[in-house]
């Protein structure tokens, strides 16, 4: 015979909410506090010729042009690897793909392959991309490569939510109305989709910004007095950039690191503020 109980369960309800609230403020506060102390350190070193001078071995002339620019290099070329062949699969798999033992293999493997530490990536570009396909420079195009191969699994995964997530209906009134596969994909389901499509594949370029191990792997310079001009040269970007300045034993150097984050961080929320921003002017359009 069922006993409600209320009293007990009442409080029990009220036990389980007072712990999620508590570790939801725990995660607040402890974030609060760290953005705090990293904004307090890096806010004296933030200025214009901090964001345009190189690294130096003197904590009053240190700067991270060189990094901030390597960075750029470093997305903009991720993102042309990552991008189109993202997305192409994603297409592939959720439109013409048949199910077979194949399709799933795959399936499985990129669930995986989106799980497996960055380390293992930077290790697989450093064989791979740097000694390999380059002899062993480490050159931007090999640092693209590896991150491409590091985020590629994550814009594919988010890309066939995306696809998913369009009604059939739109579908089987395209080819109602007489369109062929592919303008069928083209017309309806890729406008549908690339809110989720463009917000996945921006998280997913934020992810690789931030990344440090892929690129120690790969070994890519931290001292570096030029902006690298072409994907053959070399290059170095923020997270290594600012992991060399906390190893450095001056303690001038902990405010530069500290500077170092605010604009990581500042490029970090830039990149998904545009990720917002994109998704609701998109779906506003694919709504109407």
């Amino acid at each position: 015979m069922f006993k409600p109980r209320l009293p007990f369960r009442k409080k029990m309800g009220s036990v389980i909410y007072v712990m999620f609230l508590l570790a939801t403020m725990i995660g607040i506060v402890g974030l609060v506090v760290l953005l705090a102390q990293v904004l307090a350190e890096g806010a004296p070193w933030l200025n214009w010729n901090f964001l345009n001078s190189y690294p130096s071995r003197h904590p009053e002339e240190a700067g991270l042009k060189s990094a901030l620019w390597g960075s750029v290099w470093l997305m903009g070329l991720t993102a042309a690897f990552a991008i189109p062949i993202g997305v192409g699969a994603a297409i592939y798999l959720e439109e013409y793909a048949v199910q077979s033992r194949l399709t799933g293999f795959i399936e499985i493997n990129l669930s995986n392959l989106a799980g497996v530490p960055s380390i293992v990536y930077g290790l697989l570009g450093l064989t791979l991309f740097v000694q390999w396909m380059f002899s062993g420079e480490r050159v931007l195009l090999a640092g693209a490569m590896t991150m491409a191969l590091l985020v590629m699994p994550i814009v594919i995964l988010a890309s066939r939510e995306a696809i998913r997530a369009v009604p059939d209906t739109y579908r089987q009134a395209g080819y109602a109305l007489g369109a062929e596969k592919w303008q069928v994909v083209k017309g309806i389901v890729l406008p549908q989709a690339l809110p989720g499509i463009l917000t996945g594949t921006i998280l997913a370029m934020s992810r690789a910004l931030g990344e440090a191990a892929p690129v120690i792997a790969i070994s890519a310079l931290v001292y570096l007095t030029f902006v690298p001009a072409h994907p053959l040269e070399q290059f170095t970007v923020l997270p290594i950039q600012i992991f060399n300045w906390t190893s450095r034993p001056q303690d001038e150097f902990r405010g530069i690191a500290a500077a170092g984050i605010v604009v990581l961080l500042v490029v970090l929320l830039t990149m998904n503020a545009v990720a917002i921003i994109l998704r609701d002017r998109y779906q506003v359009r694919s709504d109407t």
